[in-house]
């Protein structure tokens, strides 16, 4: 599929999305690309400055390990990875929370709440990667919806999200928009639970 033949809106009957350990490495790394390639969904994984206290080679090397691609019998995988037809589109980052160090530190999950921060129940959606070509035609709906009964299956008790706040009219990058959008969450069934800052709030569904 070409990026002339990729519809405007991609219908949901058109994606399957697998844990990326059922996914190929290469399928992967045609998601992230060149923009998004340089964190390699490492932001909350490196503890300290990532761009500092990280090469661009470890975070690579540890984004493999963490999702196992290729390795369909693997104990654990860090995500999932959407495909639209036969060719890979996007991914979503979802996880124990306690798998993100740098959450720890962080103002949004915590702030006005009073949360354990070692409860390896609660999971979190923390990234999404959408391939250049399928950007802005409704991806990240079925991966967040995706995301829960994945959770749900490897014995999260609860998932959270930390998405933006986008508003018309208000211009909001793509690199910005890498923790997903409320609407999606809500639409997928998440309920706002905190608004630490004003562009960030809490999602969480509880099973």
């Amino acid at each position: 599929m070409t990026e002339d033949t990729v519809p405007d809106t991609i219908a949901v009957e058109q994606v399957s999305i697998v844990p990326a350990n059922e996914a190929s490495w290469d399928d992967l790394a045609a998601i992230f690309g060149t923009d998004a390639g340089r964190c390699q969904c490492q932001r909350f994984k490196v503890v300290g400055w990532i761009w500092r206290d990280s090469t661009q080679e470890q975070r690579t090397a540890m984004l493999r390990a963490q999702t196992a691609c290729g390795d369909p019998d693997a104990v654990a995988t860090s995500g999932l990875v959407a495909y639209v037809g036969n060719e890979p589109a996007g991914w979503v980052a979802v996880e124990p929370r306690t798998a993100y160090p740098k959450l720890r530190t962080s103002r949004v999950p915590w702030a006005g709440r009073s949360e354990d921060k070692d409860d390896d129940g609660v999971w979190a959606v923390t990234c999404f990667v959408i391939r250049k070509r399928y950007r802005g035609r409704g991806l990240t709906y079925p991966l967040a919806q995706a995301t829960i009964g994945f959770a749900r299956e490897h014995g999260a008790r609860a998932l959270e999200a930390y998405p933006m706040i986008t508003q018309p009219g208000k211009e909001i990058t793509w690199g910005e928009l890498h923790v997903g959008a409320r609407q999606v969450f809500e639409e997928a069934g998440f309920a706002e639970v905190s608004h630490p800052t004003v562009r960030r709030v809490v999602m969480r569904v509880d099973f």
